[in-house]
């Protein structure tokens, strides 16, 4: 037990608690707040005897931490271990509805937006449409979606802890700044400081995919993983990388634009103003509008990639030939990212992920033949508001990470 707790805490490059290093009592008590807490996440529950164990935390250091943790709502006790004889040990388990967050994905026209516990599991969830893709409009659309959420909150439930929003784009996390939206032609927007005045709760911000891999790492799919790439194929294509339980950002916060990455040059105009990136062929509405041109489909007629899904189960080989192109163009470009990062796994989400095994058998395909190593697992996320339970995550992971525990905006 003891062993694999010690592994446990090695999958974020802590191999022992902080009591020993030189730094002042306030920062270790933290540090060792957000050690007890990601141990009991990952092992979702632990006594008292086995978090002093695998963190080398003295038995009274365990106590004093753990008994602030339940005062304050964040640890509960559940039902006595069984076992042999003598004083059986109690269990501890992070209380997931002790608090809310809120989370809201930026889309074009409107903001997927849930209201989520502490483990981003959905309470609420409602759209808001916005009449232009301006700062200005898409603030009132967030204000008034917190407005709604907190109002649909559960009777009983505790404080919100605060809101994420997540959109496509070069994003300054720690600021609040949207540096570049080629989708929404945002610039520099300090746009989480702007929704913070207005709700009066912590604002965080971030990249959507970065977001979703966030969340995949806090309380999905990634939990257990040291290293794993989370794709998003969507509007647009993306993906993030987490090592050691950090998103790797890159150094301008720009890291796993996969979807700019040139696929053909010369190839279909990008919302970035190139040509032949690899969104262009094959994002979620690419592939949809490749099929409808196909089809001869009348332009004004409502396609969507449910009924090219239907189509392709119903023997249609123009729907399955472009889908398995896309899988095949897809997945050579994720093998190009595994010999560079070489993840455990690659989970997907995203709104393509309903194509099924149309469009991710030959994405696995494609891993087998192009990896020069045997290929990580291709795994999909299909829970409904994975987009806005990412942006969750921004808000709940003060809790548990090592370094953000507050936004940071410029004076």
């Amino acid at each position: 037990m003891v062993d694999r707790l010690t592994s446990s805490l090695s999958a974020y490059g802590k191999a022992k608690a902080y009591s020993d290093v030189k730094i002042d009592q306030q920062t270790t008590r933290a540090m060792n707040r957000r050690l007890i807490l990601n141990l009991i996440r990952r092992e979702e529950q632990l006594s008292r005897a086995d978090i002093a164990a695998a963190t080398g935390l003295s038995p009274a250091a365990v106590t004093f931490v753990v008994s602030d943790l339940i005062s304050e709502g964040y640890l509960i006790e559940g039902k006595t271990i069984p076992g042999g004889g003598g004083r059986r040990p109690i269990p501890l388990e992070i209380n997931y509805a002790g608090h809310l967050a809120i989370g809201i994905k930026m889309n074009v026209g409107s903001l997927e937006c849930v209201l989520t516990d502490l483990s981003t599991a959905t309470l609420s969830s409602l759209t808001i449409e916005f009449k232009d893709p301006s700062p200005q409009s898409v603030l009132d659309a967030a204000e008034k979606a917190v407005t709604r959420l907190q109002r649909l909150a559960p009777e009983g439930a505790g404080l919100l802890t605060g809101v994420g929003f997540s959109m496509p784009g070069t994003i300054d996390a720690e600021r609040g700044i949207c540096i570049k939206s080629h989708r929404f032609f945002w610039e520099n927007v300090p746009f989480a400081s702007m929704l913070q005045e207005r709700v009066n709760v912590p604002v965080w911000m971030e990249d959507d995919t970065l977001a979703f891999a966030l969340a995949q790492h806090l309380f999905g799919l990634g939990r257990q993983h040291r290293v794993f790439t989370a794709v998003a194929i969507g509007v647009g294509i993306g993906c993030a990388t987490v090592v050691d339980g950090k998103v790797q950002r890159g150094a301008h916060g720009d890291a796993g634009k996969i979807g700019h990455s040139m696929h053909m040059i010369d190839g279909p105009l990008c919302e970035c103003g190139r040509h032949g990136c690899l969104q262009a062929f094959y994002s979620e509405p690419a592939i949809v509008e490749r099929w409808r041109k196909a089809m001869g489909l009348d332009k004004d007629l409502a396609v969507n990639r449910y009924a090219m899904k239907e189509a392709a189960l119903q023997g249609d080989s123009i729907a399955r030939d472009i889908l398995q192109e896309a899988g095949e163009g897809i997945g050579l470009h994720l093998a190009r990212m595994v010999a560079v990062v070489d993840p455990e796994i690659i989970i997907v989400g995203g709104e393509a992920v309903s194509f099924g095994d149309l469009l991710f058998n030959p994405m696995r395909k494609a891993l087998e033949l192009n990896c020069f190593t045997p290929p990580p697992a291709l795994v999909p996320d299909e829970r409904d508001n994975f987009w806005s339970s990412g942006a969750a995550a921004l808000a709940t992971q003060g809790l548990f990470n090592f370094e953000m525990t507050t936004p940071a905006f410029p004076a």
